[in-house]
């Protein structure tokens, strides 16, 4: 099956590795369109059980719904196998580690897939659970942000939190903790695309210090923590939202109470453990809430605000230089929101299967609230498939799903939403892990234009010179990547989960961001800055100066310019193995030996002409090598079996 939109990126072999069965736009299909056990996956329970059994015996005991609760110990080095999951515990070559770190972090250097080989997945796995946090607030400290001197320059600035949020992804030791925070981000969306309030990138930091937090964490606390965060509380109208006045005709605002259910927790419809939407005798789908259960929801979030205790007019606020008014201290950007009694809702609410009774404290109503959530069946199987799609395929196979659900549910120890639990079963998973499915043309999902860069950046680490970090919003089309971190257009993420581009037919959501304006923006930014670096703002200081720009973020690829061995005078036969041993390393490196070869010949005959035209051997000066290596890489990130990953 070829692609209309657009068919120049996508050519009919790489589509073939798109050709799913078809999901809906709430995910999934009903039961009975589906390639599975028509009763909702009968035999689940025996193979649910045995990988339940699996966790626990790695876990190392029992624990409770806390962050280091049971799964967090990860007491073994391995996990035992079970139906499904964890057959294939181990890297039997470069490619097969380069796979798995491509998929669980955002990068796979030579040395870190030496580290991948020595070890078992899950003792890789253990190793990165324990690795500490690196928090973007601290760093937003350290580099002086938040000095009295310089707030009238950050106060009102976003840009700020987009280099808290690229030095992270780029450069910092826990990837395993940022590439799961990513794609948290993308499931409990907040953007800056409207945070119009002081110190609007420290509270952009700040969420994103939640998601790292929470990463390894339950997910129950997780789910407070985003829907107490500032941001999330000024995103979706918590903040401010007040209990009804029948007198003025007022109403709680039922923003998130909307968004809470739709897209944060168990989604529209009733869903099987396999992710399969429940329907009744008739076909149709069974909804999971209406109308008025958002109105009864609404009033649990009502009286929250910011932390008064940083208000203007608090002790702690802070006088914006030359002008009559204070501002928030920054502090109230990292505070949980506060509750004020007197504008909460005193009215019983009752949704879904839950009942609050009148005069119902507002703190014990959220947690009687978040708890009904949590525990809701649907939020297995809604959460859990749409991590598999960022991080391994677009469309999971039923089972897939229903063993990653069940991780969620009970992690070995009775533990449930141990998000630990839940990236073993993702990663570990015989669908992720099977050489097999390299073959499956049901198998993969299109890599986003931002880990695409990020992937690059961590690869050959394009660290800026003085460590300011300057990188901007990257989301225009035309000239960037289209896409930026914590920058979606709205709370439905840059792409929706169940989207099915034209002419396709199957669910591959990130191609909602593909087309012709984004292919070649992304294109273009990637040639000059594989080559060159990035344009930055005097790069030598932490302010933000929009001066003085130069070139940083700048490449290093002496790996691959000492594979440039060739004699001279440079020939056809002397340049070719140079450009295999080139383009073989980043085969691996960026693609995890997925090119196929068709196309690894392709660009080692075009890079071995390209290096005797332009007589690149031994003697070439170190900027015409470097020139033969960025067209290699070029090629690379412009390629379809690069772009689809599996």
């Amino acid at each position: 099956m070829a692609l209309a939109t657009p068919s120049y990126l996508i050519p009919q072999s790489a589509a073939h590795a798109l050709e799913l069965d078809s999901t809906s736009e709430a995910l999934t299909a009903p039961v009975s369109k589906r390639k599975t056990d028509p009763a909702g996956m009968q035999s689940a329970p025996i193979a649910m059980t045995a990988i339940a059994s699996a966790l626990l015996a790695a876990c190392g005991g029992g624990g409770g719904g806390s962050e280091g609760g049971a799964g967090g110990g990860l007491g073994g080095t391995g996990f035992p196998s079970a139906p499904g999951f964890n057959n294939f515990p181990q890297a039997n070559n470069d490619n097969e580690a380069a796979r798995f770190l491509l998929q669980a972090q955002l990068s796979a250097t030579p040395t870190e897939i030496s580290s991948a080989k020595a070890q078992s997945f899950a003792g890789y796995l253990q190793q990165e659970f324990a690795k500490p946090i690196n928090t973007g607030w601290s760093w937003l400290e350290q580099q002086g942000y938040g000095a009295n001197a310089v707030l009238d320059k950050n106060v009102y600035n976003n840009a700020i939190a987009d280099f808290a949020v690229w030095r992270d992804l780029i450069s910092a030791p826990d990837a395993l903790r940022k590439r799961t925070a990513l794609a948290l981000s993308e499931f409990f969306v907040v953007s800056h695309s409207s945070m119009e309030i002081d110190w609007r990138g420290y509270t952009m930091t700040a969420f994103w210090d939640i998601l790292n937090e929470h990463a390894f964490g339950n997910f129950r606390n997780l789910l407070e923590a985003v829907t107490l965060s500032p941001a999330m509380g000024y995103f979706l109208n918590t903040r401010g939202n007040q209990k009804e006045d029948p007198a003025r005709g007022r109403q709680p605002d039922e923003n998130y109470a909307r968004e809470v259910m739709q897209l944060f927790t168990i989604g529209l419809y009733e869903l099987n453990l396999n992710g399969s939407i429940k329907t009744d005798s008739t076909g149709k789908k069974l909804e999971t809430y209406d109308s008025d259960d958002v109105s009864q929801l609404a009033r649990v979030f009502t009286g929250y605000d910011f932390d008064q205790a940083y208000a203007p007019s608090s002790p702690n606020g802070l006088q914006f230089p030359d002008a009559n008014y204070k501002v928030w201290a920054r502090e109230y950007a990292r505070r949980p929101m506060t509750l004020n009694a007197a504008r909460h809702s005193n009215l019983p609410v009752s949704f879904l299967k839950a009942s609050i009774p009148a005069n119902t404290a507002g703190a014990a109503a959220l947690k009687t609230a978040l708890d009904e959530l949590f525990n809701h069946p649907n939020v297995g199987p809604f959460f859990g498939r749409q991590m598999i799609q960022r991080l391994v395929t677009s469309n999971p196979s039923p089972e897939y799903v229903a063993r990653v659900a069940s991780a969620f549910n009970n992690n070995g120890a009775g533990v449930r939403g141990d998000m630990k639990a839940v990236w073993v079963a993702i990663l570990l998973d015989d669908e992720a892990r099977n050489p097999a499915t390299l073959a499956n043309n049901s198998f993969g999902k299109l890599r986003e234009p931002m880990l695409r860069f990020v992937q690059w950046a961590r690869s050959f680490r394009a660290y800026p010179e003085f460590g300011t970090w300057k990188l901007f919003d990257l989301s225009d089309s035309s000239d960037s990547l289209g896409q930026s971190p914590l920058r979606s257009p709205s709370v439905f993420n840059f792409f929706r989960p169940g989207y099915v581009p034209p002419a396709i037919g199957v669910t591959a959501p990130e191609f909602q961001l593909v087309n012709e304006t984004t292919v070649g923006g992304y294109l273009n930014f990637m040639q000059d800055a594989i080559k060159d670096g990035i344009y930055t703002p005097t790069k030598n200081i932490a302010a933000v100066e929009y001066t003085n720009y130069t070139l940083d973020f700048v490449a290093n690829y002496d790996n691959l310019v000492a594979l440039i061995n060739n004699p001279s005078p440079s020939t056809a036969a002397n340049s070719e193995p140079v450009a295999r041993a080139i383009l073989t390393q980043l085969n691996t490196i960026m693609c995890a030996g997925q090119l196929q070869s068709r196309s690894l010949t392709i660009m080692i005959d075009a890079l071995r002409d390209g290096m005797v035209a332009r007589a690149v051997n031994t003697g070439s000066n170190a900027a015409r090598k470097r020139e033969a290596v960025c067209a290699a890489l070029l090629m690379i990130l412009a390629c379809p079996d690069y772009l689809i990953q599996k």
